[in-house]
């Protein structure tokens, strides 16, 4: 929960190991959740990986062995441990091997080879979330643009304003930001400077929405809200106490009303179902009919980088 979410969003393929019953659905961790895929989930496709990417190289910067996947070269880290099957694990830093020790390195090629179309295509969507990431970092200076609800807020330094103030009188017009955020500062105003009073407003709008709908779910759920936090975690976007705390990320700010109803929903329900059984999920439809199309947009969707 302490890592940055680009580092931690990973998927994994483990080999060779026999179907054991199906998991529960994951914890609302979007943006950092290892994902394990039966053989079976791989079929062969009809087209080529390598008709799709031109010849590249995916390195791990600990990698310590290189393979040829499809005219690909990837090198990548193998660790020895004791299991029973060859793992892999695609993250942001490339391919990772877990194999055990008695497993040769023809053993090692071999699977490599078998998936290579899934290995590809993982690393292909690393390398694009990493450029992604880099595009959507925030540029803080006059006329810099930030998600806010769903829609693009424009950033205005106004020396005439106090703190932050919204305007959303701005006539709607085609691929232009309706919303304006005045921010009480001179044009000479340091970027950390701009950062923090956006940031703080962001934070202050969060608390504002969260706290209205959690009475609103809580209501119709007949749980009760002790105490709700704000919460800046990098791979979590919520959690809940059966004493009736509640902890939101406040970054939940940028998505739109359904991203953050799902997971305001998500944790009430865990206030009635501590686990994510079928009871739970039952519950959090009994108010989200459609949470399954939420859920999608938000583990879709890119945080800004406002670092």
């Amino acid at each position: 929960m302490s890592r940055r979410a680009a580092a931690l969003d990973t998927q994994q393929l483990t080999l060779f190991e026999e179907p054991g019953p199906t998991a529960p659905t994951p914890a609302i961790e979007p943006v950092a959740t290892a994902v394990d895929l039966a053989p079976a989930a791989l079929a062969t496709e009809p087209v080529s990986i390598a008709s799709v990417l031109a010849p590249a190289v995916f390195r791990h910067p600990q990698a310590d062995r290189e393979i040829r996947l499809n005219e690909h070269l990837v090198g990548y880290a193998l660790k020895r441990a004791r299991r029973r099957s060859i793992g892999f694990l695609v993250g942001a830093e490339g391919l990772s091997v877990n194999a055990p020790k008695w497993a040769g390195v023809h053993d090692i090629e071999a699977a490599l080879h078998e998936k290579a179309r899934w290995i590809l295509r993982k690393l292909q969507e690393q390398q694009e979330r990493a450029q992604r990431l880099r595009s959507a970092k925030v540029d803080w200076r006059d006329g810099t643009s930030i998600p806010f609800l769903g829609e693009d807020v424009i950033v205005v330094l106004d020396p005439r304003a106090t703190g932050a103030v919204l305007n959303t009188g701005a006539p709607a017009l085609p691929g232009v930001p309706r919303l304006t955020l005045h921010v009480g500062l001179p044009q000479s105003a340091a970027p950390e400077q701009i950062r923090d009073v956006v940031r703080s407003w962001l934070q202050r709008q969060a608390r504002r929405v969260f706290e209205a709908r959690c009475a609103h779910f809580a209501q119709q759920l007949k749980v009760r809200v002790t105490r709700l936090a704000l919460s800046s975690a990098q791979t979590r976007w919520g959690s809940a106490n059966a004493d009736g705390s509640i902890r939101l990320n406040w970054r939940l700010i940028h998505f739109a009303m359904p991203s953050i109803d799902y997971v305001v929903a998500h944790e009430l329900a865990h206030l009635r179902e501590m686990n994510h059984s079928p009871r739970f999920w039952d519950v959090v439809r009994s108010v989200l009919p459609d949470y399954e199309r939420a859920r999608g947009s938000l583990k879709d969707g890119l945080l800004p980088g406002l670092d």
